[in-house]
């Protein structure tokens, strides 16, 4: 039997392995799925934007996406992977019906005296490439995030939150990177931008899971304590579509 070691947060016995969680309300759950699904919209809305940062180069919704990470790093470690894998596609459906409200909504025709009509195509305007792209690299990246970031819980017996906070980013924001600009921009953008644009983003959003490492390591403390809960996914079957387990 695994034998569990002390993490962060640590609320069970070195020999006690919580595989699901208890049949109680949980404080904290929906207020970080409710901060999860803001935190993936409004950075679809910001990447509207291209900025320069120093020596990066990326859309403004880099700026907060990476945070998406880490409250899925978050949500994994405490409840486990049924639990973030129910944020996971909450994301992705409120992600869709967002793109497909805005696209909708710049379809109609504008009321008269209304003159933002190509501003708001511009801006808003999202074309269905770059939806797919964006949908298809956040439902990879997240899922082999939270499901590499459970699988090395059970291999270090909870130890080093660090090493499986950051590798899980590095994999899972790697593909969602790699993904979503090949998707969007591969024939749009000259190769050696396209290269740029991919480094940036990914080595932004890297840093951003590193330096944010200490922030982890107190909120799933907090969490582990207060919610008396630390799942690990022994038994969890990972497909991400078996919606029945959650």
């Amino acid at each position: 039997m695994l034998q569990r070691q002390p993490g962060a947060g640590s609320v069970l016995e070195n020999d006690q392995i919580q595989r699901t969680l208890p049949n109680r309300p949980l404080k904290y759950y929906d207020i970080i799925l409710g901060l999860f699904v803001a935190v993936l919209l409004i950075s679809n809305v910001a990447s509207t934007k291209i900025l320069q940062l120093g020596v990066f180069t990326f859309d403004g919704g880099t700026l907060l996406f990476p945070l998406s990470y880490v409250l899925c790093n978050i949500l994994t470690e405490v409840y486990g992977y049924r639990k973030a894998r129910k944020v996971i596609w909450t994301g992705f459906f409120s992600a869709a019906l967002m793109a497909v409200t805005l696209i909708g909504v710049g379809a109609l025709q504008p009321a008269e005296g209304w003159e933002h009509q190509e501003a708001y195509e511009k801006i808003l305007g999202l074309t269905p490439r770059i939806v797919f792209a964006s949908l298809t690299a956040y439902f990879v990246g997240e899922f082999v995030n939270s499901f590499t970031l459970a699988k090395l819980k059970i291999f270090t017996g909870g130890r080093f939150l660090w090493m499986r906070t950051v590798g899980s980013t590095i994999l899972g924001q790697g593909l969602d990177t790699a993904i979503f600009i090949s998707i969007a921009f591969a024939g749009v953008l000259q190769l050696p931008l396209l290269v740029s644009v991919f480094f940036s983003n990914y080595i932004f959003k890297i840093l951003f899971e590193i330096a944010a490492t200490p922030v982890i390591y107190n909120v799933v403390g907090f969490l582990k304590r207060s919610e008396q809960v630390d799942v690990y996914d022994i038994d969890t079957d990972f497909n991400p579509f078996n919606l029945k387990e959650s």
